[in-house]
């Protein structure tokens, strides 16, 4: 059957994901996870290309801390902090994420004193909870109200589910994510704040003479991956979000409650194949391509032309876009 893009003069980009938004359901069939939550999105539109219980809350452990790197990131870039300030590592911040937590960390030593910068690796490439405490206690004075903070930024990104109650994701009862949302903040971080992103495809960071391999799998395989974080607690099972390009065309994919790591890097890139190798990128009308008249009242002319004021893309399969075709309405 062939699928009609309706579209109003004024509403061209909403329409076009109505559109997809009935491609969307007989994509989701095609892909089978064991992931309890799963979402894989064209990073350029947005587009949904599969999805899997993507708006459950779930926790999110070390994934979270995105939100933690968009709060420094943020801050960098309307210059409140520069790189070369320092924060201060106290002994909850050492006990609570240091060498003694036994969780991640960048064995920072107590009573330091850090460059941002360091921290920023230390949080980036080694997972580091002590890093994540220190920045907390330095931008806000405790982790709590840190949280808030976060928690307060990203209902003003569209976040409205996510909960932040920490700086690192360590187990808490109210602190929750979905795949959905991280995904939406992984984009914002890729598009927003592009000069910070680079730190997301470092394989390693030396702190403390201690050298630490980046925990996401990705960035060691040749399929184009460059970023951004793994999460794993007991409750929380194994997590990744990732992204990567291939021939100019970045996915952004989610997977939480993997039950290892090894599937967790087993289904990511099967996911990812998956979408650079079922969709493509078709223009559906050109920047300043007329695709449409429409009739005026009260003016010199009766019918005026409609004009496409971006090019406006989709993310078919070659076999869907066969069947669709547009309609100015």
């Amino acid at each position: 059957m062939v699928r009609t893009l309706q579209q109003t003069f004024i509403c061209m980009f909403a329409a076009t994901a109505l559109l997809l938004v009935g491609l969307n359901a007989a994509y989701a069939a095609t892909f089978a996870t064991d992931a309890r939550h799963a979402i894989l999105i064209d990073a350029g539109t947005s587009e949904v290309l599969f999805e899997k219980n993507a708006d459950g809350l779930m926790p999110p452990a070390s994934m979270s801390k995105l939100m933690t790197m968009v709060m420094v990131f943020e801050a960098l870039k309307g210059r409140q902090l520069t790189l070369e300030d320092k924060f201060f590592v106290s002994e909850n911040a050492w006990r609570s994420g240091g060498a003694t937590s036994g969780g991640s960390t960048m064995y920072a030593k107590v009573n330091s004193d850090l460059r941002l910068e360091d921290l920023i690796r230390g949080v980036i490439v080694q997972s580091a909870n002590d890093a994540c405490i220190a920045i907390a206690e330095g931008l806000a004075g405790s982790e709590e109200a840190f949280g808030e903070a976060m928690t307060k930024r990203a209902r003003e990104l569209g976040l409205e589910k996510s909960v932040f109650k920490n700086a690192t994701g360590l187990p808490d009862p109210e602190h929750k994510m979905t795949a959905r949302e991280l995904a939406k903040l992984a984009r914002y971080i890729i598009y927003k704040l592009p000069e910070f992103y680079k730190y997301y495809s470092e394989r390693e960071f030396t702190w403390n003479k201690i050298t630490q391999q980046n925990r996401n799998p990705l960035l060691y395989m040749d399929i184009g991956a460059d970023g951004l974080k793994t999460g794993y607690t007991r409750e929380a099972g194994y997590g990744l979000v990732a992204s990567a390009v291939r021939d100019g065309r970045r996915l952004i994919m989610v997977l939480g409650g993997m039950k290892s790591s090894k599937a967790r890097r087993v289904e990511a890139r099967k996911l990812l194949d998956w979408g650079f190798r079922r969709f493509r990128s078709f223009v559906l009308f050109q920047r300043g391509q007329t695709v449409g008249h429409a009739r005026v009242w009260g003016g010199t002319e009766g019918w005026v032309q409609l004009m496409s004021k971006e090019p406006v893309r989709v993310m078919l399969t070659p076999d869907e876009r066969k069947q669709v075709r547009a309609e100015v309405v």
